[in-house]
């Protein structure tokens, strides 16, 4: 299914300051809001100049003077380049304890002072983003309990958000701490109730409105929890090309995958993917980390046996930094939620102002510890600075 204009992705801090103002009375009963469709009534537009996707929710006359307004309640820290970090010793154990002036950080091999510090000590972003499409209605249960056991894991000062999707995308709970509302929310995705939802699954679109809509003026570690199929049926992807990136000829509001990786490397928000399909042979953990600097978006992919979307959800990965997990491997489960908690808890943060006069585009990053011996240091290798951030 191709996007069209009435159902292309925007940035809309009216819809979600709207939920977010009935949510914290809602929060006081342990009662959840009505969901949130975070895809309705907006426009897009690609800026020819730049390049980029413009986004616009089309509000009515009456909607325009009750939205609240929530801007103090957000954390904003102007063009400030945020990478999360993970150090491991050379016996695989994280490396904790380390300082600010351990760290260096380049931005296209030049170093940048580092003026934002962070060892995990403020909470987590979390969006758990989860498939409700009828293609995963067998594997929906396990999904929800998924969702559950990574929700009791997490820190008590981690804030947790919870969106479903199948054809269309819904907010079911805000960014929220209250664990007994979260648990509802997770319990509460219901393929069956989305069976009228017709049209396909918009995975992608999922998670460019989650990274878009949820995640603006926040700072510190961010992620978004995708369970999922991974098959998508939004982008119209294929492994010779379509869909990735804007075509000539191409409708100027059709969104891409590159639309999606430029949304999360923009905020630094990293993407862990549990897919319910099984891992394909020859995509080992060892075999991913060797083509962690290559494109994974080959028609040789077919070839090694890997399917398309599972192709897809891999490069996502690579390019936004995080880890792809499979649901119905022996022990992943466990495993999953161990790790995905791990990775976060030791997680360090550093944050740099770019250079006076930065071009838009992408910018590769370095991280170096000294002072620690071989340590293994895993981060994202480049970060997009927007146009419209300059």
């Amino acid at each position: 299914m191709k996007f069209s204009r009435a159902r292309a992705p925007i940035v809309s801090l009216f819809g979600i300051s709207l939920l977010l103002a009935t949510s914290s009375s809602a929060q006081k009963k342990e009662k959840l809001a009505r969901p949130f469709r975070m895809d309705a009534g907006v426009q897009s537009t690609r800026n020819p100049a730049t390049g980029e996707l413009v986004f616009r929710r089309v509000a009515s006359d009456a909607d325009a003077g009750n939205a609240p307004d929530i801007r103090a309640a957000i954390r904003v820290r102007v063009n400030l380049v945020e990478v999360g970090c993970n150090v491991f010793a050379s016996d695989g154990t994280a490396a904790r304890g380390l300082a600010q002036s351990d760290f260096h950080i380049f931005e296209d091999g030049v170093e940048q002072p580092i003026t934002h510090f962070d060892a995990s000590a403020e909470g987590a972003s979390i969006a758990l983003v989860l498939d409700a499409s009828p293609s995963v209605l067998a594997d929906s249960d396990t999904m929800k309990f998924a969702a559950q056991q990574l929700i009791a894991n997490l820190s008590p000062v981690d804030e947790v958000a919870v969106v479903d999707f199948s054809e269309h995308t819904y907010l079911l709970l805000p960014f929220s701490r209250d664990r007994k509302l979260l648990e509802k929310a997770a319990a509460g995705v219901n393929v069956r109730k989305l069976f009228s939802d017709t049209g396909g699954s918009n995975i992608y679109r999922s998670v460019y409105l989650a990274a878009n809509e949820l995640f603006p003026g926040r700072t510190g570690r961010k992620a978004i929890i995708l369970l999922t199929d991974g098959q998508d049926s939004g982008l119209g992807l294929n492994l010779d090309g379509e869909g990735i990136r804007p075509r000539r000829g191409d409708p100027p509001n059709r969104a891409t995958f590159e639309d999606v990786v430029k949304a999360l490397a923009s905020q630094n928000i990293e993407i862990y993917a549990i897919s319910t399909q099984n891992r394909p042979r020859v995509m080992t953990p060892a075999w991913l980390a060797a083509h962690q600097n290559v494109s994974l978006v080959t028609p040789a992919a077919l070839s090694l046996g890997i399917p398309a979307y599972t192709d897809f959800l891999a490069e996502l990965v690579r390019r936004a930094g995080g880890r792809l997990y499979f649901l119905n491997e022996t022990g992943t489960i466990a495993d999953a939620y161990r790790n995905i908690v791990q990775n976060l808890s030791a997680q360090y943060t550093l944050g740099f102002y770019p250079p006076a006069g930065q071009k838009p585009g992408w910018h590769s990053l370095r991280v170096k510890v000294a002072g620690h011996g071989s340590v293994r240091v895993v981060h994202r290798a480049s970060y997009f600075a927007p146009a419209d951030s300059q």
